[in-house]
């Protein structure tokens, strides 16, 4: 018996002499739900006897007052008395812990001896278990000299504690950051507060350095007097090298796949795992995906051609930290680098391995290079995505000491994985701007059409990779009369539906140009077209709403009469013949695809020589820079001299390009030229039947003049018909005109906006036969309509290619 009349639990004490905690556990009423074999020993009720009752049955106490002191608590410690089976009384502590669990709250209940009836801590043998212990501990007094240190201290720096005895830690670990703890050492004792630390410091026996995490305190007397300085350090070493993988894969998603480019792709991966990760890095790139072409998505398994895409070197200077070759290397079937790109995994080769041998044999260039370096740890990975190989990425390191661990493979895979989706997107998008660009190409002029009225020079460029291709197009088309329309526009968007719709409107254009529509009127159906063509695609759910914008301007160099309309483009510049630059002064006009709004054309007298200047926005608008100090730019580049329009081109291309340029852009620069006088003619025709004889004879003379006497005959046949379909049918006044350009034009303007028509006329039919033959005689044949009524003409080609020699 105790003195407070309890019974000591008769328990063996453990290892270390202490005797046994027990166990239990309540739920949150109070009611015990579990039941220790070290509680039974101790009370001597078995589980069945006691699970279920209150825990207070067990207290030889009142439970009101034990159940109140632990109202609200989530941890409860004090003495209890606890009733054992037979009777008696057996006192302790009780420690209460309120647990917190997804099927509810219950307590756990702790149960030791009293504290006086436990040995003293003093009594428990603890110098061996700081000698013994993992981390480094170590005591230095008030000027930073060793006064103690444990067996892990003399480990790491392969010093005893009795050489250690007495020295500062820069003598005894000659090491930048050992300066710093020991600065840090005379803090603490400076101030008396603790510091924490991290420190790189090589462990004796090994090449590379470990990380440590170190604690400094100050260290005091019972009397509290400052007698020197605690150190514990912890090898944190891997803990570090995982943090140090986490940051570089984190960085690899922000870094890797920032461009559009497939060889920038690789050199981004260079460059963040040099020197962070390896000493050298080379990516090789298959050459069948060049272009955006599809990679194979079978196993390479034979000979290989792949290009060295990127590659980054820790020795600046070094061969292999040369720029990119551009030469394709052929892999052998049976080679190391072969086997990399059908491997299914990471293939790892350390030092004296002889795939490396291998591999140098069939690389001298850079496999000797870094053989002679000693490259000592090897590590190649395949570059796949979507099932498909793409390349390989080399990863070598024979500077740093320490060799690639399995926690490098994962990483490398996993930085591997991410380029090679990053340079399949790019090898995508390649292909798809590929795409457009072909069909843009295909679909743009490919030469300038040759023509008398002007002369002309374009430039188109694609918008930057990133932006990826536009619908802006241009084109020069020959009209009758020797008039020529220039044309300039620009499909909202980008990509192929762009370049494809730039397709349909030009090839539309093409057609109402055909039919010698004015420039507004064209524009108005030009929009309808844009209209239906936005229907379409609604109902089809492929695209949404369709937008451009188009510039459309005739010139007749007869007259040098120019008449302009636009549909939401930017005005055309002019540059006359004395140097003077400016805008056409021309009534905007809404984009394409809006509908219901008209469009207004502006007629202007252009002199010979002057210079249109159709552009699209692309040329003008840039991200920093405002449209009106671009618009005075083009201005004052076009007012400068050139020898060319293809010389002006250049010019103004060089001054308004930048690196970087969002949108397509199309320029198209016309020079006027004026038809001589002495290439025209023109008859006012009487309105009676005997008119057409003398019609044909003033033909006749008109072309022995100019020496197309090969051209009489069919000229006085088509004279006659056109001449008596305007008597017969039309209106006066009626005026006939030849010109003399590339071709023999012949027209014949009458006052009536009746249309003629091509008919084929019966075996017995005395007329119908006229427009038959005229179109059976020329090359071609048209009607166009103007205010004052229309115009009938054929053309033919002059004998020998003969034309205007402008």
């Amino acid at each position: 018996m105790t003195s407070d009349g309890t019974t000591p639990p008769e328990s063996p004490a453990g290892p270390s002499g202490l005797p046994r905690v027990v166990t239990a556990a309540a739920d949150r009423e109070g009611t015990l739900t579990t039941w220790s074999a070290g509680a039974r020993w101790l009370l001597g009720y078995r589980s069945e006897d006691v699970v279920g009752r209150p825990a207070t049955d067990l207290l030889a106490e009142d439970a009101a007052a034990f159940r109140a002191r632990l109202s609200g608590q989530q941890r409860w410690t004090g003495p209890v008395v606890l009733r054992r089976q037979d009777g008696s009384l057996v006192a302790g502590e009780l420690l209460a812990h309120r647990r917190v669990s997804p099927i509810g709250t219950d307590w756990l209940l702790v149960w030791r001896p009293a504290h006086k009836e436990l040995p003293s801590r003093a009594d428990f043998p603890l110098s061996w278990c700081f000698e013994q212990a993992p981390s480094i501990l170590g005591v230095f007094d008030l000027d930073q000299r060793y006064v103690w240190s444990n067996l892990g201290e003399e480990r790491a720096l392969a010093l005893t504690g009795d050489q250690l005895y007495g020295l500062r830690l820069p003598e005894a670990v000659p090491h930048p950051d050992s300066e710093r703890i020991e600065e840090a050492q005379r803090r603490v004792a400076r101030t008396g507060r603790p510091e924490y630390l991290e420190a790189y410091v090589r462990v004796a026996g090994e090449e590379r350095e470990h990380s440590w995490t170190a604690h400094l305190a100050p260290l005091h007397d019972p009397a509290g007097k400052l007698i020197g300085v605690g150190f514990a350090a912890q090898d944190t070493t891997e803990q570090w090298e995982a943090r140090q993988r986490l940051t570089l894969l984190n960085e690899a998603g922000t870094r890797i796949g920032t461009s559009l480019d497939v060889s920038l792709t690789a050199q981004q991966l260079a460059d963040l795992a040099v020197p962070r990760f390896a000493d050298y890095t080379c990516v090789d790139l298959l050459t069948s995906i060049d272009g955006g072409s599809e990679p194979p998505t079978a196993p390479v398994t034979g000979p290989a051609t792949v290009r060295r895409a990127a590659q980054r070197s820790i020795l600046r200077g070094a061969p292999e930290s040369a720029a990119v070759p551009g030469a394709a290397l052929t892999l052998p079937a049976d080679g190391p680098a072969a086997d990399w790109l059908a491997a299914p995994g990471p293939v790892l080769y350390q030092r004296d391995d002889p795939g490396l041998v291998r591999w140098a044999e069939q690389d001298p260039d850079q496999g000797a290079r870094l053989r002679d370096l000693g490259a000592h740890s090897v590590l190649a990975v395949p570059l796949r995505a979507r099932g498909a190989t793409l390349g390989s990425v080399l990863f070598v390191r024979h500077r740093r000491p320490d060799p690639f661990v399995h926690d490098d493979l994962l990483l490398a895979q996993e930085l591997a994985a991410r380029t090679a989706v990053c340079v399949d997107n790019a090898r995508l998008y390649t292909h798809e701007r590929t795409t457009a660009v072909t069909l843009q190409e295909s679909l743009m002029p490919q030469r300038l059409a040759e023509q008398t009225a002007i002369e002309a020079a374009a430039r188109y460029l694609p918008a930057s990779a990133q932006a990826g291709i536009g619908g802006d197009w241009f084109d020069v088309i020959p009209l009758s009369g020797a008039r020529v329309a220039l044309v300039i526009g620009d499909v909202v968007g980008h990509g192929v539906h762009a370049s494809a719709t730039m397709g349909r409107l030009r090839t539309a254009v093409r057609t109402l140009a055909d039919i010698d529509l004015p420039p507004d009127e064209l524009l108005t159906h030009l929009d309808d077209l844009v209209l239906r063509l936005t229907a379409e695609s609604g109902d089809s759910g492929t695209q949404g709403d369709i937008g451009a914008t188009c510039l459309y301007a005739v010139y007749d160099p007869v007259t040098r009469r120019c008449v302009c309309a636009r549909a939401g483009h930017l005005p055309p510049m002019l540059r006359r013949p004395d140097g003077r630059v400016h805008f056409l002064d021309l009534p905007e006009g809404p984009p394409l695809g809006l509908g219901g709004l008209p469009f207004e054309a502006t007629e202007v007298e252009l002199p010979e020589g002057t210079t249109l200047a159709l552009y699209t926005d692309g040329l003008i608008e840039r991200r920093d820079r405002d449209p009106g100090e671009r618009l005075d730019m083009l201005r004052a580049t076009l007012a400068r001299p050139a020898e060319s329009l293809q010389d002006a081109c250049d010019t103004v291309m060089n001054a308004m390009l930048t690196d970087h340029h969002d949108d397509d852009i199309a320029l198209l620069l016309a020079r006027t030229r004026v038809l001589p006088a002495d290439r025209v003619a023109v008859w006012d025709v009487p309105d009676e039947p005997s008119s057409v004889a003398q019609a044909r004879k003033d033909a006749s003379a008109q072309l022995a003049a100019w020496g197309l006497d090969d051209l009489v005959f069919i000229t006085e046949l088509v004279v006659s018909e056109l001449v008596t379909n305007a008597i017969r049918y039309g209106e006066a006044p009626i005026r006939m005109r030849l010109i003399h350009d590339r071709a023999l034009i012949c027209e014949v303007q009458d006052s009536s906006s009746t249309a003629p028509h091509l008919k084929r006329a019966r075996t017995y039919d005395e007329g119908g036969r006229g427009l038959l033959l005229v179109a059976q005689l020329t090359q071609r044949w048209g009607t166009r309509y103007n205010r004052n009524g229309k115009t009938i003409w054929a053309e033919q080609d002059l004998p020998g290619g003969d034309g205007l020699g402008v």
